[in-house]
């Protein structure tokens, strides 16, 4: 099974590009142009390096969030093109899982998180069970300091590896030093998590579990800053 996967969910991105399960070539978003110029040029690379072409591509995965407006919509319109032009099929991936798929350990629960900005973060929840992790509860944007009441009040007695983008925004938190000497751990999660995406996609392809490209959207978790900017706009002002 020969994957392309996109993650264009925030200004952090990558493509990826795997075979049955293993990473081939992988291009992360560091130069801080716009998806709409930077993607279709870095999925090319990819695609040489792995010495694939986009007919050959068996499965398209892409994120779909929770991250920013504009870098999600690229990514998705984006693939559902590819789908419809070269007749593929999609797999869409929640971004906060992969992160929490990205590290192993013993601890029963994983919180998945990274900087949604506006003193913010995106997170998810995660239950350990049978080898395969199961979200408690929807994703969610929240405050540092509001995530660690809640993980704590799920958690009880249960140790949390903590696994994010941006463990600084965490760390310092009041409670997290109780539950760091109660056994949590804080684990920092590369940012390239195209090739995680493309893991997952894969592991659903091979269950038959695709998206339809119809109805496949992206999770915001929160409006975007400008219909936040339209609502809040004083009636009756131009």
């Amino acid at each position: 099974m020969i994957t392309l996967a996109i993650d264009t969910s925030e200004a952090r991105g990558s493509v990826a590009v795997l075979r049955d399960g293993s990473l081939r070539a992988e291009r992360a978003h560091r130069d801080g142009s716009d998806y709409s110029g930077w993607l279709l040029p870095a999925v090319e690379e990819v695609l040489s390096e792995a010495g694939s072409k986009m007919e050959q591509l068996e499965v398209l995965a892409v994120s779909t969030g929770p991250g920013s407006f504009t870098g999600l919509r690229v990514g998705l319109t984006t693939v559902k093109a590819w789908a419809e032009v070269y007749n593929k099929r999609i797999v869409g991936v929640s971004r906060l899982e992969a992160i929490a798929r990205s590290q192993t350990g013993d601890c029963p629960l994983v919180v998945a998180f990274y900087d949604a900005q506006r003193g913010q973060l995106f997170a998810g929840l995660y239950a350990k069970a049978e080898g395969y992790l199961r979200r408690v509860g929807d994703e969610m944007v929240i405050s540092p300091g509001d995530l660690v009441s809640l993980v704590g009040g799920q958690a009880g007695g249960q140790r949390v590896a903590w696994i994010g983008l941006d463990p600084e925004l965490v760390n310092k938190e009041q409670g997290m030093d109780a539950r760091i000497g109660a056994g949590d751990r804080i684990l920092t999660c590369s940012d390239e998590l195209a090739g995680d995406i493309g893991m997952l996609a894969e592991e659903r392809a091979l269950r038959g579990q695709f998206s339809d490209p119809l109805t496949l959207d992206a999770n915001y978790v929160r409006r975007s800053d400008a219909e936040i900017f339209w609502k809040e706009w004083p009636s009756g002002v131009c």
